[in-house]
C-alpha cells in the first residue's frame, strides 16, 4: 500500500468531502475519487458512506483513518529525522575528553551552546587518558576527542588548535615556596614530582619529564599518579608537587598552591582531533562550533 493512498484517505477524512479533499491536495476530483475506491477494494470494504452532499467514515473507515493518521506521523517524523541528519542537526555525537581538560571552561562552554542551538544532536560524553581516546577515535568509539598536545598519535588525525594553555607548578600549602607567585623548576630539586604514567599521554609526559631533567630534578623515582586530577590530590596528601594545565587552578583545595613557572615557560595545545575525511554531517557541524 502506497503512503499517498493514505494520505487522500485522510485529507478526504477530515473534508468529509471529496471536491474539498482534492482543492487541499492540488488534484481534481475524478482522480481522487477512483484513488480512494482502489484503496477500498485493496483493504476489501468501503471506508466511506457516500451522501448527497459529502460523505462519512463506515466503522471499519474509522478505525483505518486512527491508524492511517500514526502512519503517516510516523512517515513525516522518519523523513524529517533523515533530513536533519544529512544536515547535521539530528542524530548521536561520540566524544572524549581527557582527564587534563576536565576542567578547561572553554570546552564546555561550546558543549552547552551546542547542545542549546541542535537539542535533537544527542551527546555522549566520557572521560579518560589520551591514549585510550585516541585509541576508541582511530577505531571509531568515538567521533571527535579533546585533547592536549604534544601526542604522538595524533597526527593520524585532523586537529583543530582550540587553546594554547601555560602549565603550572601546585604545591602543598605547607612548602616553603607556597607563598611565591612565580618559581623555577630548579627550585624544586628536593621536592619529589608527581606525574601520571607515561602511556596515559607520552608527549605530554616526555614535556614535562625533559623540562624536570634541565631543571636538575631527579627524575629516577618520580611519584606516580594515575591522572592529571588525581596528581593534585597527591599533592594536597604532601607526595610532591605537580606541573598541570593552567585551567586546572580551578581545583579548589585549601592545601594546593598554584604558580606561574619563570624561565621555562612550559605550555601545552587543546586541541580538537577527528578522523581524517569524515564524512558525518554531524560530527562536521559540530567541528565548525571550535
Amino acid at each position: 500500500m502506497e503512503l499517498r493512498y493514505l494520505r487522500y484517505f485522510v485529507a478526504v477524512a477530515q473534508t468529509q468531502h471529496f471536491t474539498r479533499a482534492a482543492e487541499m491536495l492540488g488534484m481534481s476530483q475524478p482522480p481522487l475519487s477512483q484513488q480512494i475506491r482502489r484503496l477500498e477494494q485493496e483493504v476489501g470494504t468501503p471506508l466511506f458512506h457516500r451522501l448527497t452532499r459529502g460523505v462519512e467514515l463506515t466503522e471499519a473507515g474509522e478505525a483505518f483513518y486512527e491508524d492511517a493518521c500514526q502512519i503517516l506521523a510516523l512517515s513525516d517524523a522518519a523523513l524529517e529525522k533523515a533530513k536533519g541528519i544529512a544536515r547535521g542537526i539530528n542524530g548521536k555525537l561520540y566524544l572524549g575528553v581527557t582527564s587534563s581538560n576536565a576542567f578547561h571552561i572553554r570546552i564546555f562552554a561550546v558543549l552547552r551552546q551546542f547542545q542549546h542551538d541542535y537539542p535533537q544532536v544527542a551527546l555522549h560524553q566520557k572521560e579518560d587518558n589520551m591514549a585510550t581516546l585516541m585509541q576508541e577515535l582511530d577505531e571509531g568509539l568515538i567521533d571527535v576527542a579533546f585533547v592536549r598536545l604534544p601526542c604522538e598519535n595524533s597526527k593520524i588525525f585532523n586537529l583543530k588548535l582550540i587553546d594554547e594553555e601555560p602549565m603550572l607548578i601546585a604545591l602543598h600549602r605547607s612548602h616553603p615556596l607556597a607563598d611565591e607567585a612565580d618559581l623555577l623548576l630548579s627550585e624544586l630539586c628536593d621536592t619529589p614530582l608527581v606525574i601520571f604514567p607515561q602511556a596515559v599521554a607520552p608527549g605530554l609526559y616526555e614535556l614535562i619529564y625533559n623540562a624536570c631533567l634541565r631543571a636538575g630534578i631527579d627524575m629516577s623515582h618520580p611519584q606516580q599518579a594515575s591522572q592529571f586530577s588525581s596528581s593534585l590530590s597527591m599533592v594536597s596528601a604532601g607526595f610532591g608537587f605537580a606541573i598541570v594545565p593552567q585551567s586546572m587552578s580551578c581545583f579548589s583545595h585549601p592545601l594546593v598552591t598554584f604558580h606561574r613557572i619563570k624561565g621555562e615557560g612550559l605550555k601545552t595545545d587543546v586541541a580538537l582531533a577527528w578522523r581524517k575525511f569524515e564524512r558525518s554531517p554531524t560530527v562536521r557541524r559540530f567541528i565548525d562550533n571550535f
